[in-house]
């Protein structure tokens, strides 16, 4: 994500992505509006849960929805230090 191309986020633009965002994952409200809180904020976000909750797809479709470069990392027990 390049900082100089980055546009201000209006409150409208804001509740339009967690409308987006919403359409995709349901049920999962408090996480979407965190989820866009702390993006917005330029602050870090740790999503943590058991498989199958969609933690991957939301990190996909918020990173879609901005715009922005989607990598996956798959941490495992040997990569602890």
């Amino acid at each position: 994500m390049a900082t100089a191309t980055m546009q201000p986020v209006t409150a409208s633009r804001a509740i339009a992505l967690e409308k987006a965002l919403r359409t995709i994952i349901r049920g999962n409200d408090e996480v979407i509006r965190l989820s866009l809180v702390s993006v917005l904020a330029r602050g870090h976000l740790l999503i943590e849960g058991v498989p199958g909750v969609g933690k991957t797809t939301l990190a996909h479709t918020l990173a879609r929805a901005l715009d922005c470069n989607f990598q996956r990392i798959q941490f495992t027990s040997d990569m602890l230090p």
